[in-house]
């Protein structure tokens, strides 16, 4: 667990409570942690579900694993320890916005169960949601948009993930979607559907 490095904080109680947000916006917060290999398609699930939501009238953001290195996290390298506090970074950002009331959606291959576990243990039990994108790593390779599994496996790039590093496929993931065969739009209707059974669309 993280220890903040200061005794002379204290957390400051709102006024204007997840509760009220989650009834002004007509719908639930909850953060969708999508997990998986380099081109499972993560990214490109959560925003297709982000652009279903957005319609829906709810209010959504996706934490992208490499738009976040642009900013917040631009600092980190690649190695165990860096990618343990990109996740807990990630992790904590994800809680402010399930308290802002906001469905967020984060794409982050978040190779390690235990920082995984960590995430989910900061928020209360349904607020946490899982989605494993499973996709043989040969799928993932064949479709390397960006090139990185080739740099990988010449040596250009250490510690890649599937390759160099290691992946902890998620023991129990709330959902498990084969990225690799079934359609974009099968992926998300069973988010979508998982969603409508949770109750996150109560007020739709």
């Amino acid at each position: 667990m993280f220890i903040p490095s200061s005794s002379n904080t204290v957390w400051h109680s709102p006024t204007v409570t997840r509760e009220r947000r989650q009834a002004l916006n007509r719908h639930q917060s909850v953060i969708l942690w999508f997990t998986g290999l380099s081109g499972a398609g993560k990214s490109t699930l959560a925003h297709a579900v982000e652009e279903r939501l957005h319609i829906a009238a709810c209010r959504t953001f996706v934490l992208d694993g490499d738009n976040v290195r642009h900013g917040l996290c631009a600092d980190l390298g690649f190695g165990d320890e860096d990618r343990r506090e990109n996740i807990r970074r990630i992790s904590e950002l994800a809680k402010l916005m399930l308290e802002a009331g906001v469905i967020t959606l984060t794409a982050f291959i978040s190779p390690f169960r235990a920082d995984r576990q960590q995430a989910r243990q900061l928020v209360a039990a349904g607020d946490f949601i899982e989605i494993y994108c499973k996709c043989d790593i040969d799928i993932c390779e064949q479709r390397d948009v960006k090139g990185l599994y080739k740099k990988a496996r010449q040596g250009e790039i250490a510690q890649f993930t599937g390759i160099s590093s290691p992946y902890e496929a998620p023991d129990n993931p709330d959902l498990i979607l084969d990225t690799g065969r079934q359609t974009l739009n099968d992926c998300v209707a069973q988010v979508l559907d998982l969603l409508k059974h949770r109750g996150v669309f109560a007020y739709a």
